[in-house]
């Protein structure tokens, strides 16, 4: 015979099994109000923050879009662009500027992105902080 629950342990367990979790176990960190897709992604921002008080970067921007191919129309049918969005960009005190992505894993498309991305704008660097 199986086990019997009661009302509330139903509700509880529906609860827990509800709650979606990421797919590479990482967990959401809010710090300043922004809220960032893991704890490294946070604790880079907090790194740049400091960098930025000393004057060692310029300045940083946090989920900046960069468009790797344009919307287009073919054949009647209309095609939505391809955008990359960058965890962090940093200026840095030379006026170069850096585009920093954070990841645990690298996905396939991550790495078609970032091709698409390094094809279109020779002039940056994009660095990914495993």
């Amino acid at each position: 015979m199986g086990v019997r629950w009661t009302k509330e342990q139903y509700r509880q367990y529906l609860e827990k099994s509800n709650k979606k979790k990421n797919k590479y176990n990482a967990r959401k960190v809010v710090v300043d109000g922004i809220t960032f897709d893991s704890q490294k992604e946070a604790q880079f921002y907090c790194k740049l923050k400091l960098l930025k008080q000393a004057g060692e970067i310029r300045d940083f921007g946090i989920q900046e879009k960069f468009e790797l191919i344009p919307s287009f129309e073919k054949n009647g049918c209309k095609y939505r662009p391809i955008i990359y969005i960058a965890d962090f960009v940093i200026v840095n005190n030379d006026g170069t500027t850096e585009v920093v992505d954070i990841k645990g894993v690298e996905t396939q498309v991550f790495k078609i992105k970032k091709k698409l991305f390094e094809y279109k704008y020779p002039d940056l660097t994009l660095k990914v902080i495993k």
